[in-house]
Protein backbone atom coordinates (compact mmCIF):
# COMPACT_ATOMS: atom_id res chain seq x y z
CA UNK A 1 0.00 0.00 0.00
CA UNK A 2 1.28 3.24 -0.80
CA UNK A 3 1.66 5.71 2.48
CA UNK A 4 -0.72 8.53 2.58
CA UNK A 5 1.28 12.15 1.91
CA UNK A 6 2.63 12.84 5.80
CA UNK A 7 0.02 15.68 7.75
CA UNK A 8 -1.46 16.02 11.16
CA UNK A 9 -3.76 13.31 12.20
CA UNK A 10 -7.54 15.15 12.98
CA UNK A 11 -9.11 14.92 16.11
CA UNK A 12 -12.41 13.54 16.74
CA UNK A 13 -15.17 15.51 18.39
CA UNK A 14 -19.35 15.46 19.16
CA UNK A 15 -21.32 18.43 19.16
CA UNK A 16 -24.53 18.19 20.67
CA UNK A 17 -27.54 19.98 18.87
CA UNK A 18 -30.93 21.41 20.44
CA UNK A 19 -32.58 18.63 19.80
CA UNK A 20 -30.11 16.49 22.14
CA UNK A 21 -29.25 14.65 18.51
CA UNK A 22 -24.79 14.56 18.72
CA UNK A 23 -22.86 15.12 15.70
CA UNK A 24 -19.25 13.91 15.62
CA UNK A 25 -16.48 15.62 13.53
CA UNK A 26 -13.08 15.65 12.81
CA UNK A 27 -10.92 18.42 13.36
CA UNK A 28 -7.78 19.82 12.64
CA UNK A 29 -6.03 22.93 14.56
CA UNK A 30 -3.96 24.03 11.83
CA UNK A 31 -2.50 27.31 11.33
CA UNK A 32 -3.45 31.03 10.98
CA UNK A 33 -5.43 30.99 7.71
CA UNK A 34 -9.24 31.19 7.44
CA UNK A 35 -11.46 27.80 8.65
CA UNK A 36 -12.36 25.90 6.62
CA UNK A 37 -15.41 23.55 6.68
CA UNK A 38 -15.63 20.50 4.36
CA UNK A 39 -19.08 19.33 3.97
CA UNK A 40 -19.51 14.94 2.42
CA UNK A 41 -21.38 13.85 0.17
CA UNK A 42 -24.63 11.26 0.21
CA UNK A 43 -23.73 8.17 2.28
CA UNK A 44 -19.82 9.00 2.62
CA UNK A 45 -18.34 10.30 5.82
CA UNK A 46 -16.15 13.01 7.05
CA UNK A 47 -12.76 10.32 6.15
CA UNK A 48 -13.56 11.00 3.05
CA UNK A 49 -11.42 14.17 3.47
CA UNK A 50 -8.69 13.50 5.31
CA UNK A 51 -6.55 13.84 2.11
CA UNK A 52 -8.01 17.42 1.72
CA UNK A 53 -7.68 18.12 5.60
CA UNK A 54 -4.14 16.43 6.11
CA UNK A 55 -2.72 19.49 3.52
CA UNK A 56 -5.21 22.37 4.55
CA UNK A 57 -4.02 22.00 7.91
CA UNK A 58 -0.69 23.67 7.38
CA UNK A 59 -2.44 26.84 6.95
CA UNK A 60 -5.48 26.64 7.68
CA UNK A 61 -8.15 25.16 10.75
CA UNK A 62 -10.46 22.64 9.85
CA UNK A 63 -13.63 20.91 10.57
CA UNK A 64 -15.06 18.11 8.77
CA UNK A 65 -18.55 16.78 10.21
CA UNK A 66 -20.52 13.69 10.05
CA UNK A 67 -23.97 14.60 8.78
CA UNK A 68 -26.88 13.32 10.39
CA UNK A 69 -27.57 10.10 9.99
CA UNK A 70 -23.90 9.56 8.57
CA UNK A 71 -21.15 8.00 10.17
CA UNK A 72 -20.54 8.37 13.78
CA UNK A 73 -23.56 10.73 13.80
CA UNK A 74 -26.81 9.84 15.44
CA UNK A 75 -29.81 9.53 12.99
CA UNK A 76 -32.93 10.72 13.66
CA UNK A 77 -36.05 9.85 12.04
CA UNK A 78 -36.20 13.06 10.94
CA UNK A 79 -34.10 16.31 9.79
CA UNK A 80 -32.87 15.40 6.27
CA UNK A 81 -34.15 18.33 4.71
CA UNK A 82 -31.08 20.84 3.29
CA UNK A 83 -31.91 23.10 5.59
CA UNK A 84 -31.78 20.84 8.70
CA UNK A 85 -28.43 19.33 7.49
CA UNK A 86 -26.69 22.94 6.88
CA UNK A 87 -28.15 24.22 10.71
CA UNK A 88 -26.27 21.37 12.13
CA UNK A 89 -23.29 22.09 10.37
CA UNK A 90 -23.80 26.03 11.55
CA UNK A 91 -23.65 24.38 14.77
CA UNK A 92 -20.25 22.53 14.66
CA UNK A 93 -18.90 26.17 13.24
CA UNK A 94 -20.25 27.61 16.65
CA UNK A 95 -18.67 24.89 18.62
CA UNK A 96 -15.53 25.63 16.65
CA UNK A 97 -15.85 29.21 17.71
CA UNK A 98 -16.53 30.32 14.19
CA UNK A 99 -19.61 32.07 12.66
CA UNK A 100 -22.02 35.34 13.53
CA UNK A 101 -23.49 32.95 16.00
CA UNK A 102 -20.54 33.42 18.21
CA UNK A 103 -19.40 36.23 17.06
CA UNK A 104 -16.02 34.20 15.11
CA UNK A 105 -14.74 34.65 11.66
CA UNK A 106 -16.84 33.45 8.82
CA UNK A 107 -15.38 30.45 7.05
CA UNK A 108 -14.93 28.85 3.61
CA UNK A 109 -17.09 25.81 3.55
CA UNK A 110 -16.91 22.95 0.71
CA UNK A 111 -19.03 20.95 0.25
CA UNK A 112 -18.91 17.52 -1.99
CA UNK A 113 -22.18 16.23 -4.10
CA UNK A 114 -24.88 16.67 -1.55
CA UNK A 115 -22.46 18.69 0.62
CA UNK A 116 -21.76 21.05 -1.96
CA UNK A 117 -26.18 21.91 -1.81
CA UNK A 118 -25.59 21.94 2.04
CA UNK A 119 -23.08 24.56 1.75
CA UNK A 120 -25.14 26.55 -0.65
CA UNK A 121 -27.72 26.29 1.93
CA UNK A 122 -25.74 27.13 4.38
CA UNK A 123 -24.71 30.60 2.93
CA UNK A 124 -28.51 31.22 2.64
CA UNK A 125 -29.06 30.85 6.15
CA UNK A 126 -26.31 32.64 7.63
CA UNK A 127 -24.31 34.69 5.12
CA UNK A 128 -22.80 36.69 7.30
CA UNK A 129 -21.00 33.56 8.84
CA UNK A 130 -19.74 32.23 5.28
CA UNK A 131 -16.77 33.90 3.44
CA UNK A 132 -16.80 31.74 0.54
CA UNK A 133 -18.80 28.34 -1.01
CA UNK A 134 -16.88 26.00 -2.94
CA UNK A 135 -19.48 23.37 -5.01
CA UNK A 136 -17.22 19.99 -5.82
CA UNK A 137 -18.71 17.99 -8.28
CA UNK A 138 -22.16 18.79 -7.39
CA UNK A 139 -24.82 21.99 -6.36
CA UNK A 140 -24.88 23.21 -9.71
CA UNK A 141 -27.40 21.13 -11.72
CA UNK A 142 -30.79 19.72 -11.28
CA UNK A 143 -30.36 16.21 -10.13
CA UNK A 144 -33.67 15.00 -12.50
CA UNK A 145 -31.52 16.32 -15.59
CA UNK A 146 -28.40 15.57 -13.88
CA UNK A 147 -28.76 11.31 -13.02
CA UNK A 148 -31.40 10.90 -15.53
CA UNK A 149 -33.22 8.78 -13.13
CA UNK A 150 -35.77 9.18 -10.69
CA UNK A 151 -35.25 9.30 -7.00
CA UNK A 152 -36.06 5.65 -6.15
CA UNK A 153 -33.90 4.61 -9.41
CA UNK A 154 -30.81 6.15 -7.67
CA UNK A 155 -31.42 4.74 -4.30
CA UNK A 156 -31.40 1.30 -6.40
CA UNK A 157 -28.57 2.42 -8.75
CA UNK A 158 -26.21 3.24 -5.00
CA UNK A 159 -27.08 -0.58 -3.61
CA UNK A 160 -23.78 -2.64 -3.53
CA UNK A 161 -23.76 -6.12 -5.09
CA UNK A 162 -23.80 -8.78 -2.22
CA UNK A 163 -20.31 -10.17 -3.36
CA UNK A 164 -18.42 -6.56 -2.54
CA UNK A 165 -19.91 -6.60 1.44
CA UNK A 166 -19.15 -10.51 1.27
CA UNK A 167 -16.40 -8.92 3.35
CA UNK A 168 -13.97 -6.50 4.53
CA UNK A 169 -11.61 -7.62 2.38
CA UNK A 170 -13.48 -7.89 -0.86
CA UNK A 171 -14.89 -4.64 -0.08
CA UNK A 172 -11.71 -2.87 0.52
CA UNK A 173 -10.54 -4.23 -2.69
CA UNK A 174 -13.59 -3.12 -4.92
CA UNK A 175 -12.21 0.13 -3.63
CA UNK A 176 -9.13 0.25 -4.10
CA UNK A 177 -9.01 -1.14 -7.79
CA UNK A 178 -11.26 1.73 -8.51
CA UNK A 179 -7.92 3.94 -9.33
CA UNK A 180 -5.00 1.39 -7.55
CA UNK A 181 -2.45 3.97 -8.42
CA UNK A 182 -4.36 6.37 -5.60
CA UNK A 183 -4.98 4.24 -2.84
CA UNK A 184 -3.50 4.59 0.44
CA UNK A 185 -4.15 4.74 4.19
CA UNK A 186 -6.28 7.91 3.80
CA UNK A 187 -8.49 5.84 1.18
CA UNK A 188 -8.58 2.62 2.98
CA UNK A 189 -9.62 4.58 6.83
CA UNK A 190 -11.97 6.68 4.35
CA UNK A 191 -13.57 3.04 2.81
CA UNK A 192 -13.73 1.19 6.31
CA UNK A 193 -15.70 4.55 7.64
CA UNK A 194 -18.42 3.82 4.59
CA UNK A 195 -19.42 0.08 6.37
CA UNK A 196 -19.85 -1.90 9.40
CA UNK A 197 -18.98 -5.25 9.96
CA UNK A 198 -21.90 -7.28 10.35
CA UNK A 199 -22.53 -11.12 10.99
CA UNK A 200 -20.34 -13.99 9.07
CA UNK A 201 -18.09 -11.23 8.82
CA UNK A 202 -20.10 -9.80 5.80
CA UNK A 203 -20.37 -5.45 5.55
CA UNK A 204 -23.10 -3.33 5.05
CA UNK A 205 -23.34 0.30 4.88
CA UNK A 206 -23.27 2.54 7.90
CA UNK A 207 -25.85 4.80 6.54
CA UNK A 208 -29.18 3.43 6.41
CA UNK A 209 -31.41 2.98 3.65
CA UNK A 210 -34.01 5.30 5.08
CA UNK A 211 -31.65 7.98 5.68
CA UNK A 212 -30.31 7.72 2.08
CA UNK A 213 -33.89 7.60 0.81
CA UNK A 214 -34.51 10.94 2.65
CA UNK A 215 -31.70 12.90 1.76
CA UNK A 216 -31.94 11.84 -2.20
CA UNK A 217 -35.13 13.43 -1.90
CA UNK A 218 -34.10 16.75 -0.72
CA UNK A 219 -31.47 16.46 -3.00
CA UNK A 220 -34.25 16.37 -5.99
CA UNK A 221 -36.08 19.40 -4.49
CA UNK A 222 -32.73 21.50 -4.60
CA UNK A 223 -33.43 24.51 -7.29
CA UNK A 224 -29.29 25.41 -8.16
CA UNK A 225 -30.43 28.76 -10.25
CA UNK A 226 -33.06 29.91 -7.54
CA UNK A 227 -30.05 29.15 -4.87
CA UNK A 228 -26.72 29.99 -6.62
CA UNK A 229 -28.80 33.81 -6.83
CA UNK A 230 -29.03 33.84 -3.87
CA UNK A 231 -25.56 33.39 -2.49
CA UNK A 232 -23.60 37.00 -2.12
CA UNK A 233 -19.60 35.62 -1.47
CA UNK A 234 -17.59 34.41 -3.74
CA UNK A 235 -18.55 30.90 -5.18
CA UNK A 236 -15.97 28.10 -6.52
CA UNK A 237 -17.34 25.32 -8.88
CA UNK A 238 -15.20 22.41 -8.81
CA UNK A 239 -15.96 19.76 -11.53
CA UNK A 240 -14.66 15.98 -12.53
CA UNK A 241 -14.81 15.64 -16.11
CA UNK A 242 -14.29 11.71 -16.46
CA UNK A 243 -15.70 11.73 -20.38
CA UNK A 244 -14.86 12.90 -23.60
CA UNK A 245 -15.43 16.59 -25.30
CA UNK A 246 -18.28 14.79 -27.26
CA UNK A 247 -19.79 13.13 -24.64
CA UNK A 248 -23.44 14.29 -23.84
CA UNK A 249 -23.39 14.08 -20.31
CA UNK A 250 -20.54 16.48 -20.33
CA UNK A 251 -21.79 19.04 -22.94
CA UNK A 252 -24.90 18.71 -20.26
CA UNK A 253 -22.78 19.55 -17.86
CA UNK A 254 -21.17 22.43 -19.17
CA UNK A 255 -24.45 23.93 -20.62
CA UNK A 256 -25.61 23.52 -16.65
CA UNK A 257 -22.83 25.43 -15.58
CA UNK A 258 -23.24 28.33 -17.89
CA UNK A 259 -27.21 28.42 -16.98
CA UNK A 260 -25.53 28.71 -13.08
CA UNK A 261 -23.09 31.31 -14.42
CA UNK A 262 -26.16 33.58 -16.01
CA UNK A 263 -28.63 33.06 -13.04
CA UNK A 264 -25.89 34.84 -10.80
CA UNK A 265 -25.03 37.65 -13.69
CA UNK A 266 -28.81 38.67 -13.55
CA UNK A 267 -29.21 39.43 -10.08
CA UNK A 268 -25.69 41.29 -10.05
CA UNK A 269 -23.27 38.42 -8.79
CA UNK A 270 -20.04 37.68 -9.64
CA UNK A 271 -19.10 35.17 -11.91
CA UNK A 272 -18.22 31.84 -10.21
CA UNK A 273 -14.33 30.86 -10.48
CA UNK A 274 -14.34 26.98 -12.40
CA UNK A 275 -11.63 24.65 -12.64
CA UNK A 276 -12.53 21.05 -14.63
CA UNK A 277 -10.37 17.98 -14.02
CA UNK A 278 -9.98 16.27 -16.86
CA UNK A 279 -9.85 12.98 -16.69
CA UNK A 280 -11.23 12.13 -12.87
CA UNK A 281 -14.39 11.05 -11.45
CA UNK A 282 -16.42 12.21 -8.97
CA UNK A 283 -14.39 11.63 -5.88
CA UNK A 284 -11.98 14.56 -6.39
CA UNK A 285 -10.67 14.23 -3.10
CA UNK A 286 -9.20 10.75 -4.09
CA UNK A 287 -8.25 11.95 -7.72
CA UNK A 288 -6.80 15.45 -7.33
CA UNK A 289 -6.08 16.22 -3.60
CA UNK A 290 -3.42 18.92 -4.56
CA UNK A 291 -5.39 20.46 -7.08
CA UNK A 292 -8.46 20.21 -5.21
CA UNK A 293 -6.53 21.97 -2.11
CA UNK A 294 -4.99 23.91 -4.30
CA UNK A 295 -8.33 26.05 -5.51
CA UNK A 296 -9.34 25.61 -2.08
CA UNK A 297 -6.38 27.56 -0.65
CA UNK A 298 -7.21 30.40 -3.34
CA UNK A 299 -10.83 30.49 -2.47
CA UNK A 300 -9.86 31.15 1.10
CA UNK A 301 -7.18 34.12 0.22
CA UNK A 302 -9.68 35.78 -0.97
Amino acid sequence: MRMSRPGPEPESMVVQLQDDQRIHYLAWAGGPGRPVVLVHGLARTAWTWLPIGRRLAAAHPVVAPDLRGHGASDAPLKGYDLESLALDTLTVMAGAGWGEAVDGPPVVVAGHGLGAMIAVEMARLQPASVAGVALIDGGWEVMIEATRLLPDQLVEAMNEPPEVLASMTTYLADRRDFDPASWDDDQEAAARAQVTERHAGHVGPVTKGSVVRRCVAAMYGYQPLEALAEVACPVTLVAASPGTADDEDERERRLAIEDAQAARARVGLPAMAVHVHEGAGHDLMRYRPDELTHELELLAAG
